[in-house]
């Protein structure tokens, strides 16, 4: 059984008791077999366990290793949340974006299946603990062996991958718990803990689950809703009820100020208590008398007196030596370059490379020679070589970067070898293309064969070390970004002799490298180093390590080598594949220098080698990790001791501890804690003090985590090129508690964080760039790593590829995990790990995941060597391009610094108020339009009650008058309107439907008909009969389904006694399709128009008092009410001349109007206006221009018409559509310079960001930028505010969103934070009345204070004539009265927000002009932490982060916000939208979105007006009809 453990990470003394206390337990041998056979035999009740504990090697990656101890921590943390465990909504996708894969495809895993490393290393490594239940199966089993069947640890089994394993779960057990419940996300539970019950299915082809039992529930408007969507939310919803972890700390939130929680310390939180740490020195440097002055002497030296001996050894990809590079052709060879560098480019005169200068080294990763000369040719040329890796495409990850490096380093040479240079890209005539953000290049091949030899008289001038620069290596920081740390030729020097002495190194010994040979380790032991001590270096390149990862262990063996460089991953590797070998035999190493031992999880990989290797000779003294940073080089090294006895040092410190800096030595019985190796001590001549990582350098106390730093010859000089950076990393002065600073020398900052133990050995427990500072918590990157890649199914992690980083998000980093996952795992595997991963996390670190997001195996940017780019993918993820197909995001769980829900002060007083307004000298928030009394001017329709009698005076005054114009899509006039004409026609409309109607005084009629003349017609045939006309948007021929049941309802509701309509629609009507949508026997009579008879009636009708009924205005409100408006004759009289006097017409003007002729003001201005005005209307419908944008624009200009009027979505359709052809119209002679007013009629706030690029659009085109304006109208009054001609132009305002949320209003400059431009709806219209009232309390407001719009005034309607549902509570619409104050006026409610504000501008009758500011519908406004949110406002947050979201709809059900997105672009980019839409949001509003919906383009329904239907949306998405391609569930 020595075997069988090689691969777990565990001490030896821990790895016996754990032995006899396991094996006893679970494995029962046949007392005559041999321990090994029971080891290739599977265990009975190995068929779940193997299926989740695929061998554990599988969850490596390169550098971050498990150790089971934490493997342990993992299991034991989810098997504690097992008990408390509540359901969580798993994410809903559209079938096309789950790639179904068939259940033949999981084999269940069987004893080949060996590790699938990062490097590719196949499938097919069998390994010693082949067929074995692995370790992690026992150990979760010891954890819950108080458990009565194996499946109550949630680690073994829930969620199940392999079809067999399944079978074999449900045939083993007799009990069979439910598993396929996600687990609880948020810790804690409600009393009750609430489980969704489902039935486990043991039949091996398994559907996707539908979770819960859909219950059924009641919607918002109490609409019972039954549906699966429903049945997530609510589960959503009693998750989130559960109490969140920090305690809010209680305090008066001023109403403008929403503070951010400040996150308050823990008074309990562990503080450092030891005395302040003591500068540690290494052992002083001696000075060999024959060490040489520089780097070039030895070269020098080694090259004529040894010429022989061999300097570096390469290899091909099967392992067979390539090539020997020895001293003497080093030497030469280097001469040569030095010489070709200096003299070859450019001219004699002016040549490109001086002493000095930096130049570029591309090689590859298996052409070491190539490298090694270019490199010493650098340094005999005085020049400075810049190593970088080669770029294969010309968008590398990261090498964009590297490009700015050379840039700024000046580099205009770039050296490479033969092989590389043909394997650069290249353009089309054969040059190498300048990669993006490259500096221009000239490449040089460094091959022998292309140089020229120096002449005999030359000879590099060879000095002793000095303080120049020697090379420049690169860095890539967190951000992305690339520096050059610049090393001089001293600190090269004097960093070799502290290698040299520190190891041990002698002459000619032989070392093996498997690093980077480029930089950092690699760099100086394999290239630098070993000149130094005339050395012979075997080098393995990267290529070999994939094919055969026991290619270093091969060579130790074949050459007998004294020292091996590797990192954690290579002895991983070796681990994992050694059993092919027979005959290996480790002793002749006497150090084994681990390159990333300072990571906090090379311990693991260092004592599994150890354990395994230990029999073939490795001694444990001779693993000797040690600690880097490009900035300080060699921090400390693990010194190879002789003596075997003196154990190495180990800490096993408390994670809480660590996260706030502090060591607490922790017992490993504990779940959260982090074991870590020393890494040596201080490098020789080196000062060694550890200081606090933000703000000054103040030593750190004993037991303080902070950022190691080091006093030295031998650290980087400087960032190149940046002075201010440089100053704070590489001249840093520590100072003492009381201020005073350690040293007169400055210390580099090594980038490492850790702590100085006992006898000098220095610990390292993480890197600054994976610092991640959350609510004042520090973790590491690599912690959280190794966390989730313990996490069950270990084979879940594709190779162990993870990223972990952090964002920014409301002032808090917020954590981050990306993983590759494996390319056959469902859905459901997925969301099972997610939710256990985010457990995990949570319990062993304490700390929330923001999100974690799975992406396809193989799709993370990589860096050279095949790990994860983290920048680049943090950069992905932060742009929506990560692309994921798998999305958890926890805000609910991790937000804790949102402001305090807002709690409502109880009302004052209505006398308070008006004393608190008086003396804060507020005035009450009114206004109004002109008088109409007083307004002289000679208008003639004035005189008539009625229109219908205007217009029968009309047709004898002006007969021929033209008053309508309707132009078809081609521009050309389809027919014409006289005012006789107009009155004829209405004659025979109106005795056919006394004939034929039978139709008494007073019936209603559905007028059903395209906009255009016939519609006009109708009306008036109605009007002189005595009927109450109705106008209804036709059903669409195309669309049937869905258009024709809203007539059929709008007949009902009307109750219409009759419908008239044109042939072609009256046949429609009662059309097969229309059978399919409604009830066709049950239309009342439909007339269909088109052939009228010839006589006119007897005579027409006269109503006998004004007030009575002229039509109904019935219409769909945007939260989706239909009602009907009645508007009396009076009412309609004083609209039409409230709407003259504003817009001055008359007779000989034109308006070109291109609006919907149903409801509101399009319906008054279509029909009636003209006829009051006796103005000609050119009618444009606006569907003729989805066919033809420019038709109403050209119809302006051609008819030279001063004042036109459309709807947003005509604005929008032009502003699409016509945004390239801006030239070309000019040049057909469009010209718009004659508009004075462009009115946009609308019932919403007006949509400024569309007026103002429609005017920056057309300005080219002549339309003045003030002509664009809107009209506020709503249903209790159709028009309150409309621009007209005389007056001051519309004003913007800026106000503070925050205030705003509270109702008041506070205007700010524009460009402040948290700032909303609002327009002024158009002015006043005459003879109206405007006050701004509480809608709870009905006192009127302040001018400060957002309210509700009432309005006063002649032509309001005299109330609904029957609201679909609830009409008690809209009695008070129409006649409402303020509850203090004025208390005797009659207002109508127009159940809008918004404020009125006084202005510097004076309007058409000197006074100072009041502007009106609609913010949006009551009805619509969402109620969210105590404070009103308007969707527009979310939803232009959410529009503005992605630019494949096109439009967006939000509203609220039960208190969570949901946010729906139309996509346009492909169904891969819905679930980067999920991160990016909750980020805004929180950002910009404070809030949490609890629900993301990506839907197709055209899922969001919109009304005639161009308004989006919110609550439809909210009823077909809880109804589950919207075909989503994502729901995602926001925990």
């Amino acid at each position: 059984t020595e075997l069988l453990f090689h691969c777990s990470d565990i001490t030896q003394k821990g790895y016996e008791k754990k032995r006899s206390k396991l094996l006893g337990a679970y494995l029962p041998h046949p007392p005559g077999l041999e321990a090994s056979m029971a080891h290739e035999r599977r265990p009975p009740m190995a068929p779940s366990a193997s299926r989740y504990h695929r061998r554990r090697s599988s969850g490596t990656r390169d550098e971050r290793y498990r150790s089971d101890v934490h493997t342990e921590a993992v299991q034991a943390a989810l098997a504690k949340h097992k008990e408390r465990k509540m359901a969580v909504p798993m994410p809903s996708k559209r079938r096309s974006l789950v790639v179904q894969t068939s259940m033949d495809a999981y084999t269940p895993p069987d004893t080949s299946s060996g590790s699938e490393e990062e490097g590719g290393q196949g499938e097919g490594t069998p390994t010693s603990s082949q067929g074995s239940v692995s370790m992690e199966h026992w150990i979760s089993r010891a954890i819950h062996q108080g458990s009565t069947t194996s499946s109550s640890s949630s680690s073994t089994q829930s969620g199940g991958s392999g079809a067999a394993g399944r079978l074999a779960d449900v045939l083993a057990q007799t009990h069979v718990e439910n598993h396929s419940a996600p687990p609880d996300v948020t810790t804690y539970t409600s009393e009750h803990p609430v489980q969704v019950e489902r039935p486990q299915v043991s039949t091996v082809p398994r559907t996707t689950p539908k979770y819960g039992n859909a219950k059924l529930m009641e919607t918002g408007d109490g609409v019972p809703v039954s549906s699966r969507v429903s049945a997530k939310i609510q589960q959503l919803v009693n998750t989130l009820k559960q109490p969140r972890r920090p305690p809010l700390r209680e305090f008066f939130v001023d109403d403008f100020e929403e503070l951010l929680e400040v996150q308050q310390p823990d008074p309990n939180q562990p503080r450092p208590e030891g005395a302040q740490m003591v500068a540690i020195r290494g052992e002083p440097l001696g000075v060999v008398t024959n060490w040489p002055p520089s780097l070039e002497a030895a070269l020098q030296r080694w090259g004529t007196i040894s010429p022989k001996a061999p300097c570096l050894t390469t290899m091909d990809t099967n392992g067979k030596p390539l090539y020997v590079l020895t001293y003497g052709k080093l030497w030469s060879r280097s001469i040569k370059v030095a010489y070709n560098i200096l003299h070859k480019l450019g001219t004699k005169q002016e040549p490109m490379v001086r002493p000095g200068d930096r130049v570029a080294l591309v090689f590859p990763n298996n052409d070491p020679a190539a490298f090694m000369v270019a490199f010493y040719g650098c340094l005999l040329a005085e020049v400075v070589p810049v190593p970088i890796e080669v770029p294969l495409t010309r968008k590398d990850a990261g090498s964009q970067q590297i490009g700015f490096l050379l840039g700024s380093c000046g580099v205009t040479v770039a050296l490479t070898s033969d092989a590389c240079h043909k394997g650069l890209p290249k353009g089309p005539t054969g040059e190498i293309p300048q990669f993006k953000g490259w500096p221009k290049l000239l490449w040089f091949v460094t091959e022998s064969k292309h140089l020229s030899k120096p002449p005999r008289d030359w000879f590099p001038h060879i000095k002793d070390a000095n303080n120049d620069t020697a090379y420049i290596e690169y860095k890539t920081c967190k951000d992305g970004s690339v520096l050059g740390v610049t090393v001089t030729r001293i600190a090269l020097l004097t960093h070799c002799q502290a290698l040299t002495q520190s190891c041990g190194y002698t002459e000619a010994e032989i070392i093996v490298n498997v690093l980077d040979f480029k930089k950092d380790v690699g760099l100086w032991h394999g290239i630098l180093t070993s000149v130094m001590n005339m050395m012979h270096v075997i080098s393995i390149p990267y290529s070999l390590m994939k094919v055969n990862p026991l290619s270093w262990i091969q060579k130790v063996c074949q050459y007998k080598a004294k020292v091996a460089c590797v990192k954690s991953r290579d002895m991983h590797w070796a681990l994992v594949a050694h059993r092919d070998q027979r005959d290996i035999n480790l002793s002749s190493l006497r150090m084994l220098v681990v390159a990333d031992g300072s990571n906090p999880w090379s311990i693991s990989s260092c004592d599994a080698f150890l354990n395994v290797f230990q029999s073939k000779g490795l001694r444990p003294e001779v693993i000797c990790p040690c600690a880097s940073s490009a900035e300080a080089l060699t921090v400390a090294i693990r010194r190879p001791t002789d003596d075997s006895n003196q154990p190495p040092g180990r800490g096993v410190l408390s994670m809480q501890g660590l996260s706030y800096g502090v060591i607490r030595v922790d017992s490993e019985e504990r779940l959260s804690v982090l074991t870590v190796q020393d890494v040596g001590t201080v490098m020789p001549g080196a000062l060694m003090c550890v200081v606090k990582p933000e703000g000054v350098p103040q030593l750190c106390r004993t037991d303080e985590i902070g950022e190691l730093c080091v006093c030295s010859i031998a650290t980087g000089m400087s960032y190149y090129g940046l002075s201010g950076m440089t100053k704070n990393t590489f001249e840093v002065f520590p100072t003492s508690s009381s201020g005073a600073p350690i040293s007169e020398y400055p210390f580099t900052r090594t980038g490492l964080l850790g702590f100085i133990g006992p006898g000098g050995l220095v610990f390292v427990s993480g890197k600054m760039d994976g610092l991640m500072v959350v609510s004042g918590r520090r973790h590491n990157a690599d912690d959280i790593v190794a966390t989730a890649l313990a996490v069950e199914p270990m084979k879940f992690v594709y190779r162990g590829r993870i990223a972990v980083f952090s964002v920014t998000v409301l002032h808090d980093e917020r954590i981050v995990v990306v993983a590759e996952q494996r390319p056959d795992s469902t859905e459901e595997d997925s969301f099972q790990w997610m939710s256990r991963v985010l457990q995990a996390i949570d319990s062993i670190h304490n700390v929330g995941v923001f999100c974690l997001a799975l992406v396809p195996a193989n799709t993370l940017p990589k860096t050279p060597l095949g790990g994860i780019h983290l920048s680049e993918t943090k950069q992905l993820f932060l742009e929506g391009s990560l692309h994921p197909c798998n999305v958890l995001m926890c805000p609910h769980t991790c937000v804790t610094n949102l402001p305090k829900p807002r709690q409502k002060q109880p009302e004052i007083g209505p006398a308070s108020v008006m004393v608190g307004n008086l003396v804060s000298g507020k005035r009450i928030a009114q206004a109004s339009g002109r008088d109409l009394g007083q307004i002289e001017d000679n208008d003639q329709a004035r005189k008539f009650l009625f229109l219908s009698e205007v217009l029968q005076w009309r047709a004898q005054t002006t007969p021929d008058h033209v008053l309508f114009t309707l132009l078809s899509s081609k521009g050309a006039v389809l027919s014409s309107l006289t005012c006789l004409q107009l009155h004829k026609r209405a004659e025979k409309i109106a005795a056919m439907l006394m004939e034929r109607g039978h139709l008494q005084d007073g019936d209603h009629v559905a007028l059903v008909y395209p906009p255009g003349i016939d519609l006009i017609a109708a009306f008036y045939g109605c009007l002189y009969a005595g009927c109450v006309p109705i106008t209804v948007r036709p059903p669409h021929p195309q669309n049937i389904a869905t258009t024709l049941p809203t007539v059929k309802m709008i007949v009902e509701v009307s109750r219409s006694a009759c419908v008239m309509t044109s042939q072609v629609i009256s046949k429609l009507l009662k059309s097969k399709e229309a059978s399919a949508a409604v009830d066709v026997r049950a239309w009342p009579p439909v007339l269909d128009t088109d052939d009228l008879p010839k006589k006119k009636p007897p005579q027409l009708y006269k109503p006998s008092n004004p007030d009575t009924l002229a039509y109904l205005d019935f219409s769909v409100s945007t939260t989706g009410m239909l009602a009907g408006v009645k508007m009396s004759h009076t009412a309609t009289s004083a609209f039409c001349r409230s709407i003259k006097l504003q817009c001055e017409l008359y007779p000989s003007r034109e308006v070109a109007i291109c609006l919907d002729p149903y409801c509101g003001l399009g319906f008054v201005l279509w029909c009636l206006c003209s006829v009051y005005s006796g103005h000609q209307s050119i009618l444009i419908p606006p569907s003729e221009l989805e066919v033809n944008p420019a038709l109403w624009l050209l119809a302006v200009s051609q008819f030279r018409v001063r004042d036109t009027f459309c709807s947003y979505s005509v604005m929008e359709l032009c502003t699409k559509g016509l945004g390239l052809q801006t030239e070309s119209l000019k040049s057909r002679g469009l010209d718009l310079s004659r508009v004075r007013t462009c009115v946009v009629v609308a019932e919403e706030r007006p949509r400024i960001a569309l007026t103002q690029s429609f005017s920056k659009l057309f300005k080219d085109l002549g339309l003045h930028p003030r002509a664009v304006s809107t009209s506020f109208g709503c249903r209790v009054n159709l028009a309150i505010c409309l621009q007209g001609t005389s007056g001051p132009d519309p004003t913007t305002v800026y106000v503070d969103m925050r205030a705003l949320r509270h109702d008041r209003v506070r205007l700010v400059e524009r460009g402040s934070p948290h700032s909303l431009p609002l327009m002024e709806s158009g002015k006043i219209l005459p003879g109206v009345r405007i006050i701004i009232a509480n809608p709870e309390t009905k006192g009127p407001l302040g001018d400060s204070h957002l309210g509700e719009i009432w309005v006063h005034c002649a032509h309001n309607g005299s109330g609904y004539f029957t609201v679909y549902g609830d009409e008690a509570l809209q009695s008070d619409h129409f006649n409402s009265r303020l509850s203090f104050g004025d208390t005797q006026t009659v207002w109508a409610r127009t159940g809008y927000l918004g404020f009125l504000r006084r202005t510097e501008l004076t309007d058409a009758s000197g006074e100072r002009h009041d502007a009106l500011y609609v913010v949006g519908a009551l009805d619509e406004a969402m109620e969210l932490r105590g404070m009103r949110y308007h969707p527009i406002d979310i939803e232009t947050s959410v529009i503005r982060t992605h630019k494949s979201i096109m439009e967006c709809a939000v509203f609220p059900w039960t208190n969570l916000l949901v946010v729906v997105v139309e996509l346009e672009g492909s169904e891969q980019e819905a679930l980067d939208l999920v991160p990016l839409v909750t980020n805004a949001v929180l950002e910009e509003h404070y809030l949490i979105v609890g629900v993301v919906v990506v839907v197709d383009i055209g899922v969001i329904p919109i009304n005639s007006r161009g308004e989006k239907q919110r609550m439809h949306l909210r009823d077909g998405f809880l109804a589950d009809q919207l075909d989503p391609i994502y729901v995602a569930y926001n925990m």
